[in-house]
């Protein structure tokens, strides 16, 4: 069996450049060797039978987005200056933000309806390997192209510098947006993953960092996160300043990842109305509402979910000091990445241990240049990595320190954005049936594994 499963792993290793043959033999026999422990140590470990658990949130909802923002837009008069043949430049960013297309789309179709010529622009820093084409690409795997919304995506990561703000950083634009006649700002505001302050993302971050680009992003991160809170409204305030921002919209969602708010400001509001976004972020964040326990699998983690990968504020995670909060987690892993993130593995550096299959799909040159930018390093370094689903789980209880197994607290979620239903182990159930916003679903059952040990 060990000579099977080591056939695969020597063609594999054959690969590697600067090998002689008897190196790689040798090699692939020590690998093969490691890999039977391995499989020896995790198989008799056994995993709980877990029970489905809804979580319970405030729920408030937009029911037609696209409705609320025409009447916004309408009543509010922000498009009244656009003329015939006025080029309008509008952001996206790279979030999986719920109605984003809906939202962009309408946008779009409200600037033409004026006579003026909108046009999208990837606002996203480095994300997309900091290359054009890969912001470009990020858009499409999100549902925003041209063909979806109606209006040409112009991408690229040259720059223009607008100025210098009060703080002494320099402030720089996407070139197209800086050669269009206005712009618009949309933007999710929320809690960001790794420091605090009275704006965290939403509007003038995607000012400061995502309209900026990867040089804009650099000079922004460059002094480190304890700064971010100062440098993030000081750059932004320039670029609100001295480009022409027909308006700002700021989108805020329940803790079922619909829209719950559609906020639109005028470019001189925003650094006075978002810190109450943001307070009203925090309040409708969705959580594990447990306090600690063992062990957290998360289905998948990806750029589209949270720049970290996954929202750190719902793990209790963090890549800096400059966040804290949350449960408290002995073991977390993460099983996937997202097809959407193209081999961007943020976050993965967070986390205890990982698939095998997540560690084929990370690709430095999509990863490094987040971690480059925002000189956090911790991020994208390389967990423990196991062959299959039922390993990493069974890794995870493993090394948990919880020798009586009818004790394990284990905690189940697709993801950090998807929390209204959840996967804890039995042994949580007296504390989710005293809680007031959690109920069991249904009855105890034990997971599910394919042939190659991976959930169905």
């Amino acid at each position: 069996m060990i000579g099977m499963n080591c056939q695969s792993d020597f063609r594999e290793c054959a690969l590697l450049r600067g090998t002689s043959s008897k190196d790689r033999y040798f090699f692939m026999k020590r690998k093969c060797m490691f890999m039977s422990f391995i499989d020896e140590a995790l198989d008799p470990i056994r995993i709980p039978r877990f029970v489905k658990v809804r979580q319970n949130f405030p729920r408030p909802c937009v029911p037609d987005p696209a409705g609320e923002l025409r009447t916004g837009l309408e009543t509010g008069r922000y498009l009244d200056s656009v003329a015939p043949g006025m080029t309008v430049a509008i952001t996206a960013g790279s979030r999986g933000i719920t109605n984003y297309p809906l939202i962009i789309r309408t946008l779009v179709e409200a600037v033409k309806r004026r006579g003026g010529e909108p046009f999208i622009f990837p606002a996203m820093g480095s994300h997309g390997g900091a290359t054009a084409e890969g912001q470009k690409n990020m858009l499409a795997g999100l549902g925003i192209t041209e063909e979806t919304m109606g209006a040409p995506v112009r991408s690229t990561m040259e720059t223009v510098r607008l100025g210098t703000a009060a703080n002494g950083r320099p402030v720089y634009l996407d070139s197209y947006a800086d050669a269009a006649d206005a712009i618009i700002v949309v933007n999710r505001v929320k809690p960001h993953t790794g420091f605090r302050g009275a704006v965290e993302s939403g509007i003038c971050k995607m000012c400061a960092i995502g309209m900026g680009k990867q040089k804009g992003a650099d000079f922004c991160h460059a002094e480190g996160f304890g700064r971010m809170a100062e440098n993030i409204p000081a750059i932004a305030a320039v670029t609100l300043a001295k480009k022409n921002v027909l308006c700002c919209v700021a989108l805020l969602e329940n803790a079922y990842h619909e829209t719950a708010q559609i906020e639109l400001m005028r470019k001189d509001e925003v650094l006075e109305r978002e810190p109450a976004l943001l307070k009203r972020a925090w309040e409708l964040l969705a959580k594990i509402q447990l306090d600690e326990f063992d062990v957290l699998i998360m289905d998948e983690i990806g750029k589209n979910i949270a720049g970290t990968g996954f929202d750190t504020n719902v793990v209790g995670r963090y890549n800096t000091p400059y966040a804290s909060g949350g449960p408290k987690i002995t073991r977390v892993a993460a099983l996937d990445i997202t097809d959407v993130s193209h081999g961007n593995g943020n976050g993965l550096g967070m986390l205890d241990m990982t698939t095998m299959r997540a560690y084929k799909k990370f690709s430095m040159e999509q990863t490094y240049p987040n971690a480059i930018t925002s000189t956090v390093p911790l991020t994208v370094k390389i967990p423990m990595v196991l062959k299959s689903d039922r390993q990493v789980i069974q890794g995870c209880v493993k090394t948990c320190n919880v020798l009586d197994p009818s004790k394990l607290r284990l905690v189940r979620i697709k993801n950090t954005i998807a929390l209204d239903e959840i996967e804890v182990s039995e042994a949580l159930l007296p504390t989710v049936a005293a809680h007031p916003h959690m109920e069991v679903v249904g009855a105890p059952y034990e997971l599910k594994f394919d042939a190659d040990g991976n959930l169905f």
